[in-house]
């Protein structure tokens, strides 16, 4: 069942090939059915997943160069299945405003299942070799989604995104090679590297001299400061459901595999440089939040916001410990499913307007007031109050980081005050006041295809918002396993 998270969306992307162009419906309807088949899939794992036994589950293999220990080998453990579920989200909802796409539909639509497909095999995969394999190839379709489809800048900013992400996965390619060769076990098995790992640790300088390349590495796609500088242009050129990808998914596989890889393997390492990794993201946290009160257009500002708020899940990470991490993977999901949810907002005030300025628009809570009313409750999650998972899992980040980085846990506390800042304003400007003339004409979301995406997105804030558990009894099992504690 693993297997066809990944598998759907690319058979249903090859399918798409021998639709006509001139059968926009059919290229439509077989879109939503390669995003929603898998999201109604994790929706059954998640609720058969058993917590009590915790652990990977629903694990399967098949050989695939057995001369280099190269297996294609899946399951899900907490972790994976937490980030599976916020993916499942986003691309299901991403899919129907994918299918608003009228110019070359049916190529974008095939790029749009194959960009879901790989990142379902980045969460799921347990073999570093196929990990890397779809990791690398979320960039295939990425690149002529943003440089084809996207608005301004859109060829500078598909560039500078791939050149970058690139770069970072070329250094940390050298670090998974490097800790192939010296685990001397002659596999990419990631549950086989851990329990020969744990059992018999690598040499500490070594792990010194590695762990950097992974968290670098894989910490240029996490906006990790300052290595950040192609993420917001990114955001702003992508068109609407990849800036839904893009924020809500793409920048957590970072996150993931440095949790996957350095923490879970090299944990020495990882140590000796967690001061250097709590600066640099409390440097983001405070450096972005001010771009974003800089910002004039929408999509550049929440752009700079989720550079902020991934600030907070890197710190997390460094921290170390059970509570942290386990804020920072919970954090991912609501971060993720929150900056979907208002990239989708903004989204239909451009595709009416062709304007994205905050000074734009004036009014809108009385013209379009579902739309208005989800953008507000979207900012309102991103300010973490009470009632989104967001609260949750900023407040397990700072008890946890605490002890040990209690000068940039205040600062990082600091921030959410500079968020306030730009989102309340940009909600005053946005929502309240006089109506623009020019955007009389606008329309509200209506209808099922149209409001269904945003009621999915922060119907799932709100549901973990008044029902942490949910999610944490998935993940605080993982987290202390990954950390080699019982839970």
């Amino acid at each position: 069942m693993v297997y066809a998270l990944t598998w759907i969306p690319f058979f249903t992307a090859l399918t798409l090939l021998f639709v006509p162009e001139n059968r926009p419906n059919r290229l439509k309807g077989l879109a939503l059915l390669g995003a929603g088949l898998p999201f109604i899939i994790c929706l059954i794992l998640f609720f058969s997943f058993d917590r009590a036994a915790g652990g990977y589950q629903f694990r399967s293999s098949l050989p695939w160069i057995p001369s280099l220990g190269i297996s294609y080998s899946v399951g899900l453990d907490g972790i994976s299945l937490t980030l599976c579920l916020l993916h499942a989200l986003v691309s299901f909802a991403g899919a129907f405003m994918s299918c608003r796409t009228s110019d070359r539909t049916k190529p974008y639509l095939f790029f749009y299942l194959i960009l879901t497909g790989a990142i379902y095999g980045v969460f799921s995969c347990l073999d570093l070799f196929f990990l890397y394999l779809f990791y690398e190839t979320t960039l295939i379709p990425l690149y002529p989604m943003i440089a084809v489809w996207g608005s301004r800048n859109k060829e500078y900013g598909a560039m500078k995104l791939t050149l970058f992400i690139t770069a970072g996965a070329v250094m940390a390619l050298f670090g998974i090679i490097m800790l192939y060769h010296t685990a001397q076990l002659q596999s990419f098995d990631l549950i086989a590297l851990t329990e020969k790992l744990r059992s018999t640790p690598l040499n500490k300088n070594f792990q010194v001299w590695l762990a950097p390349f992974i968290l670098i590495g894989f910490g240029v796609i996490a906006s990790l400061w300052p290595v950040h500088s192609w993420s917001p242009i990114g955001y702003a050129a992508a068109p609407t459901s990849v800036s839904m990808l893009h924020a809500g998914v793409l920048k957590k596989m970072g996150p993931y595999l440095i949790l996957r890889i350095a923490v879970a393997l090299l944990p020495q390492g990882v140590q000796h440089w967690s001061h250097v990794l709590a600066v640099l993201s409390g440097i983001g946290i405070l450096y972005a939040g001010y771009a974003a009160v800089r910002q004039t257009d929408l999509k550049f500002m929440i752009g700079f916001s989720s550079v902020s708020h991934m600030g907070y899940i890197l710190l997390g990470i460094a921290a170390m410990t059970p509570v942290s991490l386990a804020g920072a993977v919970s954090l991912m999901f609501s971060h993720g499913v929150m900056a979907a949810a208002t990239f989708a907002v903004i989204g239909f005030f451009y595709e009416q307007t062709h304007k994205r300025g905050v000074l734009d628009f004036g009014g809108m809570g009385k013209k379009v007031p579902f739309l208005a009313t989800c953008f507000i409750m979207a900012s309102f999650a991103s300010l973490g109050l009470p009632g989104f998972s967001n609260f949750v899992a900023e407040l397990m980040i700072f008890v946890g980081s605490w002890r040990s980085f209690p000068v940039i846990v205040g600062l990082a506390v600091f921030g959410i005050l500079i968020t306030a800042l730009y989102l309340l304003r940009t909600v005053q400007h946005v929502c309240y006041g006089p109506l623009r003339g020019s955007w009389t004409e606008l329309k509200d979301a209506s209808g099922f295809f149209q409001k269904f995406p945003l009621v999915l997105l922060l119907g799932a804030l709100m549901i973990f918002g008044f029902w942490p558990r949910g999610l944490l009894s998935l993940i605080q099992p993982a987290v202390a396993s990954s950390l080699g504690v019982v839970p």
